[in-house]
């Protein structure tokens, strides 16, 4: 098989085209920046940008399947730039596809599409799209999931899967940003009920995309039964939010979460730190966000009973376990930094 991995220099894009290479597949990776890493496993790697048509094209052209990782992923920023890589890009590549003759295209999506400012616990992929977005991220990520399962044709199968929180060995995104913050002091627990989330260990995040390309491309009932649907990813194991938390600082080396703050006040320190982000152009996320502070004070977990039953897909990895994993990972390379530098 011949494969396409876009945002291949990311966390789960990385790990998708790894894992197809490690199998004896074809892979083409693509992304901004260069990558010599994936070029040293013997991935064709592409630089260049999603939002670019004709390099979209040229990187597409030829290959059985696509999986569709690249996304702009952030707190808070101009509305525009995540709409340009999220929906525009996504757009790109459907587009692709069509003139391409590929097969099938999975698509890394996220549960943030559904989230509003209510609970979510226990819901299935019935539960829709939300009608209030704190973030650009989730909104464009809503509208490109919408576009790509509307995509689907006879010709062109595809799917969306929504992997919550995924974490785990070669995290350069919510580990490196955790610690941060926490070795910093900036992070307060936020005052309140515990709360309940899904996460999704790398691993079973990576399975996932394989077992959805798999059913696309055999044709059939099952490629009819999977194209034009979301999916929900975890583990099958809600955590408690600061339990988790501190249980991924605990792995790095970092002290637990001591300071606290009321969520008011949370809420009124991430409303004054994006306008201060949007204000001054800063690059990366805002110190805080109000969508950040609903992350951690609102329950999301999901019903992963769709994707057992259409994909096959069954979590393969404990939040214990993958703990362990992460620790000895982190401690092999000599500390988080060393570690998050050797994976970009």
């Amino acid at each position: 098989m011949k494969a396409l991995v876009t945002g291949a220099g990311g966390f789960v894009g990385g790990a998708v085209a790894r894992a197809l290479r490690a199998r004896g597949d074809e892979v083409i990776g693509f992304s901004r920046m260069p990558h010599p890493e994936l070029s040293g496993l013997g991935i064709d790697h592409r630089q260049g940008d999603i939002a670019n048509g004709a390099a979209v094209e040229d990187a597409v052209r030829g290959v059985d399947v696509v999986f569709h990782a690249a996304a702009k992923v952030a707190a808070a920023g101009r509305y525009a730039h995540f709409y340009a890589t999220n929906v525009e890009g996504t757009d790109n590549v459907i587009a692709a596809c069509g003139e391409c003759g590929v097969a099938a295209l999975v698509y890394t999506s996220t549960p943030s599409v559904t989230f509003g400012r209510a609970d979510l616990e226990g819901v299935d992929e019935s539960i829709g799209y939300s009608d209030h977005y704190d973030a650009p991220y989730s909104r464009t990520k809503a509208e490109a999931e919408r576009r790509l399962l509307a995509a689907s044709s006879d010709t062109l199968h595809t799917v969306a899967l929504r992997p919550h929180l995924v974490w785990g060995p070669g995290d350069t995104s919510l580990l490196p940003r955790v610690v941060q913050r926490g070795r910093s002091g900036a992070l307060r627990r936020i005052d309140g009920p515990a709360k309940h989330t899904d996460v999704t260990y790398i691993d079973d995040a990576v399975q996932a995309h394989l077992l959805a390309a798999e059913r696309l491309l055999s044709g059939g009932e099952a490629a009819a039964r999977v194209s034009g649907n979301a999916y929900f990813i975890s583990s099958g194991e809600p955590v408690d939010i600061w339990e988790f938390i501190d249980r991924l600082l605990e792995a790095a080396g970092a002290s637990a979460v001591e300071k606290r703050v009321s969520r008011r006040a949370a809420m009124a320190a991430g409303w004054v730190f994006e306008n201060l982000h949007a204000l001054t152009g800063a690059k990366g996320d805002p110190r805080m966000s109000r969508w950040i502070v609903r992350e951690l004070t609102t329950a999301r977990w999901f019903d992963i009973g769709a994707a057992r039953r259409d994909l096959g897909y069954e979590p393969r990895v404990s939040v214990d376990e993958g703990m362990r994993h992460l620790a000895t990972w982190i401690e092999e390379r000599g500390g988080l930094d060393d570690a998050c530098a050797g994976a970009r």
